[in-house]
């Protein structure tokens, strides 16, 4: 018959933790609509639902494109 554990740490947790970034959009997300914009041409294309800008590359120049939203968001 194995024993508990008689160690000495075995107290009741109250820390008082800090995070709450969320990561981009603060773990939001941009909702249905918007657009995907190339950041280099600017070449603009209606956001598809369920995929993200960031896999689609522009019909423009081949570059892969960014959620409008974002773009603003850094200048």
């Amino acid at each position: 018959m194995k024993e508990k554990g008689r160690g000495m740490n075995m107290g009741q947790g109250s820390g008082s933790g800090r995070g709450g970034g969320g990561g981009r959009n603060k773990g939001g997300s941009f909702g249905t609509g918007g657009s995907c914009i190339c950041a280099k041409c600017g070449e603009k294309i209606p956001h598809q639902r369920g995929e993200k800008c960031t896999t689609i590359k522009c019909p423009s120049c081949g570059k892969t494109m960014i959620r409008e939203e974002l773009l603003e968001s850094k200048n």
